[in-house]
């Protein structure tokens, strides 16, 4: 993907929904942000249509660069359980205020980002103002079924007729890596295969970059020459935080940094406390965004075993920040990791041996100065292919086609 922008397209209104939004922090929240404030930077009338935030609280800047857009909120609420503290669900009663505020501002384009209740007002909203309805799916719902307990079996089987019939309405819908679009097409029936598109979240590269990197060592007490593996993102069961321990306790001379907070943060600091990790992992807790990056940048390596992903935005944001990655194979992993280049994948079956895998090739990687610096300049160099700008671009060239 070029790291420049598209050609400069009409200006056009566009609608973008979603069922979590800023300041809860996610990949989801993130791509939603970037979007908006890339195509309001390419000239675009941009109004988020999203639960609002609790009480004292508001959107803030998670370093996707762009105006702030318009907002049009729903009356929210917030689980007592299974949802994280700050995540916002929309009331699914009429939502009257919201409604007559976005059909008056009558979109061009409609952009659901969840097929469920801001979906379902996505779908209203097209319908009524005769805009054609994009979708892009961010979230493998199957993977969350866990927190569903025995209605997990036909919880699913109900959300995958669900979702076949929403992406069927769609004019357009966008897939953040390959391996995802495959699995919808095949889903869907021939003559809607082909409104599938591949369109990856992009970050902004240049501004990960200019991040001054903050060295976890000295906060950890480890030695100024220590190998720091990193990992990012939400501790929860479906991110598989706990193989990446596994996987360093078998690589004595790797430190571990674990950077977010979440659900499992406590097991996980019960489990870095045993003899075998002892002093060789420190967890942050959860961060601002930037503040994340930037302990990110202070490391040597990435790892990432996370299962769940529709791409695995945290691979691209550590690569554009010059890690290497060494990556649990799955769901959009190639799409961002090049194997032998700027990182090692590893197979992820069988699973009971997935964390002795990925500690070969952590200690490989740790162990080589030389390998680990080649693949840390090509992850840089790289980098590009992530940009913003590249991202929107292709995003604008789907509403093209659905608008004509």
């Amino acid at each position: 993907m070029p790291d420049r922008a598209a050609p400069r397209r009409a200006p056009m209104r566009i609608a973008l929904t979603a069922e979590s939004f800023l300041p809860y922090v996610s990949g989801v929240t993130v791509s939603v942000d970037a979007l908006a404030r890339g195509l309001g930077a390419r000239g675009h009338e941009v109004l988020v249509i999203a639960p609002r935030p609790s009480a004292g609280t508001a959107p803030m800047a998670v370093g996707s660069p762009g105006p702030e857009p318009r907002y049009a909120w729903l009356p929210s609420y917030q689980l007592p359980r299974l949802t994280p503290p700050g995540y916002r669900m929309p009331w699914p009663v009429p939502l009257a205020t919201a409604w007559r505020e976005a059909r008056a501002w009558r979109p061009e384009i409609v952009h659901a980002h969840s097929p469920f209740v801001t979906g379902v007002f996505a779908r209203r909203l097209a319908r009524a103002t005769g805009s054609p309805l994009v979708f892009t799916h961010h979230t493998r719902f199957a993977d969350y079924g866990h927190y569903l307990g025995p209605l997990a079996g036909p919880g699913a089987r109900l959300t995958d007729a669900y979702l076949r019939s929403f992406w069927a309405g769609c004019a357009a819908v966008l897939a953040p890596s390959s391996d995802l679009a495959d699995e919808i097409r095949a889903r869907l029936p021939a003559d809607r295969q082909g409104r599938v598109h591949v369109v990856p979240t992009g970050i902004d590269v240049a501004g990960i970059r200019a991040l001054a990197p903050v060295d976890p060592r000295p906060a950890a007490g480890w030695p100024a020459g220590a190998v720091v593996v990193a990992t990012l993102g939400r501790l929860a069961a479906e991110k598989s935080v706990d193989v990446v321990l596994d996987a360093v306790a078998r690589v004595p001379d790797a430190r571990l940094v674990v950077i977010g907070g979440g659900a499992l943060e406590a097991r996980l600091r019960e489990r870095a406390a045993r003899a075998d990790l002892a002093g060789r992992v420190h967890l942050t807790g959860a961060l601002p965004r930037m503040e994340a990056l930037a302990v990110l940048r202070g490391a040597d390596l990435f790892a990432f075993a996370s299962r769940t992903e529709t791409q695995g935005l945290v691979l691209a944001e550590a690569l554009a920040a010059g890690l290497p990655a060494v990556a649990v194979e799955g769901p959009g992993v190639a799409d961002s990791v090049r194997g032998g280049i700027d990182g090692r994948i590893v197979a992820a079956e069988p699973a009971a041996s997935r964390a002795e895998r990925l500690a070969v090739a952590i200690g490989e990687m740790v162990g080589d100065a030389d390998l680990r610096g080649r693949m840390a300049e090509r992850a840089a160099a790289d980098g590009g292919r992530f940009a913003l700008e590249a991202r929107i671009g292709q995003v604008e060239v789907v509403y093209a086609a659905v608008a004509g």
